[in-house]
């Protein structure tokens, strides 16, 4: 799986994990130059607290466009250091 944005693979991986429709990649599939932390949390009930990266490319930003869970509620395992996208990043095989 590839995650694309304004042209560019920011992440790229064979082993996401899919919860809810998100392809979660693992960190370390990331190409950490297009991420910049962001202070935005959100919390899912059986997920746990995400927080949030900014994507960087080109000049161009997109404001909390990547996700991750820190440290998971037991139920999310999985997704533990994964990251997933939305906001217009393009997710594909």
């Amino acid at each position: 799986m590839k995650a694309i944005w304004k042209g560019q693979i920011i992440a790229e991986s064979d082993n996401t994990v899919v919860v809810e429709g998100n392809h979660y990649f693992p960190a370390g599939s990331i190409k950490k130059e297009f991420f910049k932390e962001s202070t935005k949390n959100t919390s899912c009930p059986w997920k746990g607290v995400a927080s949030y990266y900014h994507i960087e490319v080109g000049g161009n930003v997109n404001e909390d466009a990547a996700w991750h869970y820190p440290d998971p509620k037991e139920a999310a395992k999985e997704i533990k250091d994964h990251l997933a996208f939305w906001k217009g990043v393009e997710v594909t095989s």
